[in-house]
């Protein structure tokens, strides 16, 4: 005969206690569970506070009840008793096996499944009616924030096989409510025009159907609005407040109207500035660092430069935890504003250890050598700036960050943290590309710009097209020395026709080899140098130029062997060796034939690039790059060492190596480039990112101007002969090589001229 002991509901999670039938306590010699379908018995066994050998009393079938009541598992538990068995009866709260959507066009469905995770409902969790209610505002709210006001959301359950559900999610997205007006009220020095060019938020326009711009977003509202109170503080007006916000929505929800009310106040000048405080360094010093002068309109952001000016300052000299204030003293009736910096250099700090993390390839070793701070030295800000610099421009590391945090328990000590996140530097690849100029390209290589995570640089490459066949095999040490030495070697054979580039007619086979040495002078400067010897065999055709055939004459071009030295000075001063956005690159190259080879030439190459950062995502690059050759000691010029321009790399819009003096084919009439001993080039590119890139660095779309030329033998310079273009291009470091686009516009051709307006280059180019 079975007992039952208190029967019914017994909620504990809710409070409600259900009225016991008395039973007699007995010793449970077994433990058995009933109703459970996905659940194991051990899971019920492992929740129970009681066990087989237990005295089972009515305080302990109440606290079972209660225990297996706040797993959430289970809707209904009993506790019965089966003679000296007691038996737990459950009735299983259903599983989610499913989350299913119709008609969601506007997220991804897996995104959303992701977003509902979060607030408790996802696939495999226990099924619970609450949580609906919730997963409906959620998804509610992210259609808001998309601007879909009138959306419509109906949840649904399905019953499925073995106590699980299906949960649907019916959607009807509605029209995207637009904003059909911005209003500012309250301006009166600058018209309202102004004032909402400031916002990211804006009416329709034509691509505003990409940037969701014309679709309300508290976020880039508030964003905004924090634009505005800026543009105003920096134009002096102290007072200026932003009193309310009015975001209102049409009848039929599909269309939005914000007002934004506002106080300008009055326009101050900056009366005085006055230093005080712990001045532990010269006031002279401290002044060069304000840019605030009295007599000046106030403007926060000057204000703030000078406060972040004077804190890096003291961090040079060890002060890691400086605190620097500006207080004002406003005098309404002068509109007049004095400022009091207080200076708080607080206690003068060393590093105690610096620690590299995320490297798993990569040898503790080249990261430190590139550290400018030193361990037990005074902490220096500027010297772990120009060590994350050095980092970064490694090129092995996608992401460098440092942290400085004090040391527990002491105040005068810190650790300097650089945390790295890895790229991959290695390359094997067998593949083809495609280049405007050079059409198909087959290559193969392997090569590994970190080998063994050691910092040193190898490669093996193979690469043919119409223009060059190329086998090279190459090293690089750029720590020969511990004081920064590089050494490299360099093995090539090389095959020449560039006769598709539009160049007069002729084909060289080199093979060749020498070494690099690179000598480091200052922080960002060193002095390469550079031995090789070389053997080309040159073969002309009856439809060279004379020039060409001359050369032959004058050399066994069978065999034409020099040995080559190179020196030259290199300035590198850019914030990214991949990515740069500021700084500047600075670089002059001399290459001359030495005895006993038989050229004599000499070749001087001077490169100066200039990056400028405007604000976060934009910068601007100019370059400049002038090349001089000549031959010597009553020698020639070796044709195949003359200057050429035009195309991807010089002068876009123009046909590669096109610009410069020609040669007409008297076969053919074609006009063919001879190349010239000088060539100046000069580029102007303002390069912003790619829409919906995020922060992605390795795509880039850039508006260029372009300017070039080649000059020959006796020819006049003339700036005035210089070819102009302009255009876009889009660049991308993808994984198989650099992709190089550019839609170039001539805007000085002349009828001798090749253009070409659309040019790309695809693949690994040798």
């Amino acid at each position: 005969m079975n007992r039952v002991l208190p029967v019914g509901l017994v909620a504990a999670l809710l409070a409600v206690s259900m009225p016991a039938s008395a039973f007699d306590p007995f010793v449970i010699t077994d433990i058995r569970v009933e109703g459970i379908q996905r659940t194991e018995a051990g899971t019920v066994f492992n929740y129970l506070p009681v066990r087989v050998g237990d005295r089972l009393t009515e305080a302990g079938a109440s606290a079972s009840i209660k225990a297996l009541y706040a797993t959430g598992f289970f809707r209904d538990v009993r506790i019965e008793a089966d003679g000296s068995v007691m038996v737990v009866v459950v009735d299983e709260r259903p599983a989610i096996a499913q989350v299913n959507f119709e008609g969601v066009k506007e997220f991804d469905k897996d995104g959303l499944k992701a977003g509902l995770k979060e607030v408790g409902l996802a696939e495999s969790r226990i099924f619970d009616r609450a949580l609906l209610d919730r997963a409906e505002q959620e998804l509610k709210r992210q259609y808001l924030s998309r601007g879909l006001y009138s959306a419509r959301i109906k949840a649904s359950t399905t019953p499925l096989e073995r106590n699980r559900v299906a949960v649907n999610f019916e959607v009807v997205e509605g029209e995207v409510a637009k904003i059909r007006k911005i209003g500012v009220v309250g301006n009166k020095a600058f018209d309202e025009e102004t004032v909402l060019e400031l916002f990211q938020l804006t009416t329709p326009g034509w691509l505003t159907w990409y940037t969701k711009n014309d679709q309300y977003s508290k976020q880039k509202l508030s964003a905004d609005l924090e634009r505005l109170r800026s543009f105003y503080l920096d134009q002096g007006y102290l007072d200026f407040s932003i009193d309310a916000t009015q975001v209102s929505i049409s009848a039929d929800k599909r269309d939005v109207f914000i007002t934004v009310n506002v106080t300008e106040g009055e326009k101050y000048t900056i009366s005085g500035v006055r230093l005080t405080g712990d001045l532990i360094i010269d006031e002279k010093d401290y002044r060069e660092l304000v840019t605030i002068r009295p007599g000046e309109t106030f403007s926060r952001r000057k204000l703030t430069e000078t406060n972040k000016a004077i804190t890096d300052r003291l961090g040079d000299e060890g002060y890691a935890f400086a605190n620097v204030n500006a207080s004002p003293e406003v005098d309404r009736d002068k509109r007049e504003v004095a400022f009091t910096i207080f200076v708080d250099p607080g206690r003068r700090v060393y590093v105690r250890r610096i620690d590299v993390s995320g490297n798993t390839r990569t040898r503790d070793e080249v990261v430190r050598r590139e550290m400018r701070q030193m361990e037990s030295g005074w902490y220096d800000a500027s010297k772990i700036n120009r060590s994350r610099t050095r980092v970064e421009r490694l090129g092995f590391f996608d992401e460098v960050n440092v942290e400085t945090p004090s040391v527990p328990g002491t105040t005068d000590q810190v650790d300097v943290n650089f945390s790295v996140k890895e790229r991959p530097t290695g390359n094997l690849m067998f593949g083809a590309g495609f280049s405007s100029s050079e059409k198909i390209i087959i290559n193969a290589s392997i090569s590994q710009q970190n080998l063994f995570g050691s910092g040193n640089s190898a490669s093996l490459s193979v690469n043919t097209s119409r223009v060059n066949k190329t086998l090279s095999l190459s090293f690089t040490n750029p720590y020969f020395t511990v004081d920064g030495v590089s050494f490299g070697w360099d093995i090539y054979q090389r095959s020449v026709d560039p006769t598709s580039l539009t160049v007069a007619r002729y084909e060289t086979d080199s093979i060749g080899g020498g070494i690099r040495f690179g000598y480091p002078i200052a922080e960002d400067d060193k002095i390469n140098f550079g031995l090789a010897v070389d053997r080309t065999k040159i073969t002309t055709f009856d439809d060279s130029p004379d020039r060409y055939k001359r050369f032959c004459e004058d050399f066994d071009c069978e065999s034409v062997t020099s040995l080559i030295g190179t020196i030259g000075w290199s300035r590198d001063g850019r914030d990214s060796f991949l990515y740069p956005t500021k700084g500047t690159y600075q670089r002059v190259l001399f290459e001359t034939a030495l005895p006993p080879g038989t050229l004599r030439y000499g070749k001087l190459i001077y490169e100066h690039q200039r990056w400028f950062p405007i604000g976060s995502d934009y910068s601007l690059m100019l370059n400049g790059e002038i090349g001089w050759a000549k031959g010597w000691d009553n020698k020639s010029l070796p044709f195949y060492k003359s200057f050429y321009a035009g195309g991807i790399g010089s002068v876009r819009g123009f046909e590669q190596s096109s610009l410069g003096p020609q040669f007409v084919d008297s076969n053919t009439g074609d006009r063919e480039s001879l190349g010239g001993d000088r060539r100046i080039i000069g580029n102007a590119e303002f390069y912003f990112p790619v829409p919906g890139s995020g922060r992605e660095k390795s795509f880039r779309i850039s508006a260029f101007v372009d300017a070039g030329q080649v000059y020959g033998e006796g020819e006049p310079l003339k700036l005035s002969e210089l070819r102009y273009s302009s255009g876009l291009a889009f660049s991308w470091s993808s994984p198989i090589g650099p992709l190089k686009f550019s839609l170039g516009w001539p805007l000085n051709k002349e009828p001798e001229d090749r253009t070409q307006r659309f040019q790309f280059q695809l693949g690994s180019i040798f």
